[in-house]
């Protein structure tokens, strides 16, 4: 079950890598390349998720309860289906720029795709590792509310300087969207944040 996990992990940080790269490109043909990489994460997530649902027993695995892993599990591919929601969009609205903010943005759902890679380990030592996992879902969060201030900026920002209505419909739903999957990310670490408390009073 563990590298299950982990690999959703992986994915997860793999598909974030990629949007940043996405909006580090200005050539739509590279967008179209680089949504397919993220399309395939995507569906390799997919079929992790077949995976876990396939062994996962009736019975409690180790300290964790078959509940709390399903909750989990689904939010992490709740996360690459953002992402890749995202990245088709850049594709849809095939926007005239990328404005520095959105990368922000994009660079804030990796950092915490890079904390939660880091966190799903932990928890096959929960009783040993609670305080270290509380501690990387306080990370997550961080990053989150950061995206919350950097999103509300930079919807201010394009509505007071984007001239053009088309465009500007286009920017804020592509940062709806980014923000949308860090608010996804904070998902997964609120669900590993009450395992622990279960966890720890039981």
């Amino acid at each position: 079950m563990a590298p299950i996990f982990v690999q959703q992990a992986a994915f997860l940080c793999q598909s974030s890598e990629s949007l940043v790269k996405m909006l580090d490109a200005d050539d739509p043909a590279e967008w179209k390349r680089i949504h397919r990489e993220i399309k395939t994460c995507e569906v390799q997530g997919d079929a992790l998720l077949t995976e876990f649902r396939e062994q996962l027993s009736e019975r409690l695995l180790g300290s964790l309860g078959r509940t709390d892993l399903t909750t989990v599990a689904m939010s992490m591919d709740d996360c690459l289906d953002v992402i890749k929601d995202a990245s088709k969009a850049i594709l849809i609205y095939n926007p005239r720029k990328i404005d520095p903010q959105l990368r922000d943005l994009a660079q804030i759902i990796h950092s915490e795709a890079v904390a939660l890679r880091e966190l799903m380990p932990m928890l096959w030592n929960i009783r040993h590792k609670a305080t270290a996992i509380t501690l990387q879902c306080d990370r997550v969060t961080e990053l989150e509310h950061a995206a919350d201030d950097a999103y509300e900026e930079y919807i201010g920002f394009i509505f007071s300087e984007e001239e053009d209505f088309r465009e500007m419909t286009k920017y804020k739903n592509l940062a709806e969207l980014f923000e949308k999957a860090t608010d996804s990310e904070k998902h997964v670490a609120d669900c590993v944040r009450l395992m622990v408390l279960r966890f720890l009073h039981e």
